[in-house]
């Protein structure tokens, strides 16, 4: 791509990328992001790259990120001129050959369509512009539109806008869909004051954990003392089963570096980093390629759009420290040091990276910024709550049966999510708690689930927001048990640099292990809540100030299943070994021996067709039983 310094040839760059976002061929894309590859889309691509060519067929072939619904990736689309995108789930290599001849053919054959797109937006310079129209052919009419699914029907994307419909390694597919409008909409025609206060209007806060806001946080930035200044990008995201920065990165990679140049133009900046754990190596990959296009259209570099502001971006990559999400830690950390945090009071955007002033944002917040510059402030402001504007992405893990990527606007009831978008819980089981927050969040009870989901409501419940992770639990989990697993990452990734959270989290998965082996003593409960006080008001960092949450919450909301572990010596919920004994239901047996086959130490006899026993002297209380009979034969006591 050639330098980009006008509107017209931002525009000419825009009508390239309209060819290959809807070229006048059949177009083939393959979701590939990180989620898609590891269920099997790598597979799926070369089959098809392979029979495209042996066939010689003129169709294009190409790649995209993830559209969020990963429980049914590998995804395939097919965009035939003329008619509906079709959207293909659970694609094999051996479909591929049947999934072309209904190209082909033009019919839907033995390989069906799980949805399909009748009409496609896109943004630019701040309108909404279909781009891809077709009437419905009459054999389609059965096939769900997107916004039909539950999954996706009340979902609203704006920093997912691009994932899974544009190829992250083409930036003119990205202009294509209004990329870099808004960027040069900022340069042209705002001074930097105006941008600041366009994205104080829109109530954008912080989406990595804070929620701070991040206009107040650019002004501060830009009235630090000091002629050179940073602006960071915060791709750490360290909470386990937390991916929504990585799927950004992976299938929207511009997107990130447009807020951030608008970001550092309203700041003052003229250097930035992106900070990425190195266990993203596709995001990685897709942001460096992303940097060096870029670059070579004149977006990052000298006098950008012919004005004259001047950027560059660096990445920065992490060995995996969880503390390093911290934003001081994580600065640390760029700066060839151990990655520890320092006292809070010391703020960021006046002495940060090299003690000078810098911005720090995650993925998400970044991604945010060029809709908003583009559409305005007010706009944003108008989708969801008040105190917590626009939307937010989670990724819906556990045990719920559309697990994925969503974003919805602030404010939308838990409920929704679990049960409209995530489709309930499996195996008809009952709801007991979600998690939010990542590790240093809190759990909250299915009795809670009408309650909004926004920062403020969160916090008042007891977990919060954080960077999006949302675990849900059906009944056969122990909410004590949970504590220690989080209590117990924590421990392991402690910096270690003040005694409250290197001590005081140490000694609170003791109790924990304690309380779960059935060596709880009286009185566990309140030394927990006690030391959980004076970690949350001694730690250095918000890490340590936030670790004793999902402690803290659980006790509030299930300190019953506290007291039966300590004075029952029992776990309700038949997880923790040492409190459990399994045995066999003698009506509801049926003597079909798939709990012995898979019994690991053989504790399981009995003969075919006639009710089976379990030999406690053998018995590890593993569970696998219990996962394999079909008739619920197995008890736990």
């Amino acid at each position: 791509m050639s330098t980009i310094n006008t509107r017209d040839a931002l525009n000419k760059a825009a009508k390239r990328g309209l060819t290959q976002l809807m070229p006048a061929k059949t177009k083939i894309l393959v979701g590939m992001a990180t989620s898609g590859i590891a269920s099997g889309a790598q597979e799926v691509y070369d089959a098809l790259e392979k029979e495209i060519s042996k066939r010689g067929l003129d169709i294009v072939l190409s790649k995209t990120g993830s559209m969020g619904m990963d429980c049914i990736e590998p995804l395939v689309d097919v965009i035939v001129p003329g008619k509906p995108r079709l959207s293909f789930s659970r694609m094999t290599a051996k479909m591929v050959p049947g999934l072309l001849d209904q190209v082909a053919n033009g019919g839907l054959g033995e390989v069906a369509p799980t949805y399909r797109m009748d009409e496609e937006e896109f943004l630019v310079q701040g309108k909404k512009t279909a781009y891809f129209k077709g009437a419905v052919p009459a054999d389609y009419s059965g096939i769900p539109k997107i916004t039909e699914l539950p999954f996706y029907g009340k979902q609203v994307k704006i920093a997912l806008r691009n994932c899974g419909s544009i190829d992250p390694e083409s930036i003119e597919e990205y202009v294509a869909r209004g990329g870099y409008s808004a960027l040069y909409k900022a340069l042209k025609t705002m001074k930097p004051g105006e941008v600041i206060a366009e994205v104080q209007t829109s109530g954008l806060r912080g989406r990595g954990g804070g929620g701070f806001p991040t206009g107040t946080k650019w002004q501060s930035c830009r009235d630090a003392e000091g002629e050179i200044k940073y602006v960071i990008c915060n791709g750490d995201e360290g909470d386990p089963g937390a991916y929504m920065d990585r799927s950004v990165m992976e299938g929207d990679p511009h997107s990130v570096l447009e807020g951030m140049i608008i970001g550092a133009y309203a700041i003052g900046a003229h250097e930035g980093y992106i900070y990425v754990r190195n266990e993203y190596p596709l995001a990685v990959a897709n942001l460096q390629r992303a940097i060096e296009q870029a670059r070579e259209a004149g977006f990052l570099g000298n006098k950008i759009f012919g004005t004259g502001f001047s950027f560059d971006i660096k990445i920065g990559k992490g060995a995996g420290a969880f503390v390093c999400g911290e934003s001081t830690a994580l600065m640390a950390s760029l700066e060839g040091k151990a990655g520890e945090p320092r006292a809070k009071y010391i703020h960021t955007v006046e002495h940060g990276l090299w003690d000078r002033p810098s911005d720090l944002n995650n993925v998400e917040t970044w991604a945010n910024v060029p809709v908003i510059i583009a559409r305005g402030g007010k706009w944003f402001s108008e989708i969801g709550a008040k105190n917590s504007t626009g939307t937010k992405v989670f990724s819906l893990v556990g045990k719920i049966n559309n697990i994925g990527l969503v974003e919805v606007p602030m404010g939308i009831p838990l409920k929704d999510i679990i049960y409209d978008i995530g489709g309930g819980i499996p195996g008809g089981r009952k709801l007991k708690a979600v998690q939010t927050g990542g590790p240093s969040g809190g759990c909250i009870p299915a009795t809670m689930t009408d309650l909004p989901v926004d920062f403020d409501s969160l916090w008042e419940a007891g977990s919060m927001m954080g960077s999006g992770g949302m675990i849900v639990m059906d009944e056969k989990t122990c909410m004590v048990d949970i504590a220690r697993y989080f209590i117990e990452f924590l421990v392991s990734e402690s910096c270690g640099k003040c005694v409250p959270c290197r001590e005081g989290i140490y000694r609170m998965n003791e109790i924990l292990h304690d309380i779960c082996a059935g060596k709880g003593k009286k009185g566990d409960v309140e030394l927990l809540e006690r030391m959980a006080e004076g970690i949350k008001d001694g730690s250095l960092c918000a890490l340590g100030g936030s670790a004793p949450n999902p402690v803290l919450s659980t006790i509030r909301y299930f300190r019953d299943e506290y007291e039966a572990h300590i004075r029952d010596k029992k776990c309700p919920a038949g997880v923790c070994r040492a409190l459990i004994k399994f045995g066999i239901d003698a009506e509801k047996c049926t003597g079909c021996g798939a709990c012995a086959k898979k019994c690991p130490v053989e504790a399981i006899s009995g003969e075919r067709k006639k009710v089976h026993a379990i030999d406690q002297a053998k018995c590890i209380q593993c569970g696998v039983c219990r996962e394999t009979c079909k008739f619920d034969a197995v008890t736990v006591a």
